[in-house]
């Protein structure tokens, strides 16, 4: 009985790490489970364990113009961007998939070694206290603290899940959203860089 227990466990890991439910900051909650199940016309799929759903019916639509925090802790929009293709993630430090996530976004950065600007914007209400150290500890090559503190963007795109992550074209329009951990040097990432290059 306790092996098919912990086979059950081990089958549904990578569905409950794909995604976390935004409302429940506190405990991280994921909830995986809906985006697991959105197979329509937005798409879906799995890489490297991780649950997504690549949304295009807001393409053509303006980057939003909210004022975020940068890295030297001056005021920043997306606007700011504009000129080469934007990915911009939304992720929070209690949220595991999106710490799982983060290593490949700043590979993705390095790679496209400029040609695609990658801004990781935390959602943690707690601003800088949590997204600091976080930085500093994992040391990132590429990647800088972004902070939306009033969570602007969450509420905008209204996915609902972390990591979210839209795609802008050079002049500020969206390509696509991803909803759910992708492993951003796969191949339906590349597929997806291209559309916006």
């Amino acid at each position: 009985m306790r092996s098919v227990i912990t086979i059950l466990l081990l089958a549904t890991l990578p569905v409950l790490l794909s995604a976390c439910d935004r409302q429940s900051e506190g405990a991280g909650q994921e909830n995986a489970q809906d985006v697991a199940m959105q197979k329509d016309e937005k798409g879906a799929g799995s890489e490297s364990g991780g649950t997504f759903t690549i949304d295009t019916s807001h393409a053509g639509e303006a980057a939003p113009d909210f004022t975020f925090e940068g890295p030297d802790g001056e005021d920043v929009t997306l606007a700011d961007f504009r000129g080469k293709p934007l990915l911009v993630n939304l992720w929070a430090t209690w949220c595991g998939p999106c710490v799982l996530e983060m290593p490949t976004l700043d590979q993705l950065a390095v790679d496209q070694n400029g040609k695609v600007q990658v801004v990781v914007i935390s959602q943690d209400s707690q601003g800088r206290e949590k997204v600091d150290p976080f930085f500093k500890e994992r040391k990132f090559t590429a990647l800088q603290p972004y902070v939306d503190a009033e969570n602007q963007f969450g509420f905008h795109y209204g996915s609902g899940l972390l990591p979210t992550t839209v795609l802008y074209d050079a002049e500020g329009k969206e390509v696509a959203r991803v909803m759910g951990a992708l492993d951003w040097r796969g191949k339906q990432a590349a597929k997806l860089i291209a559309g916006a290059l």
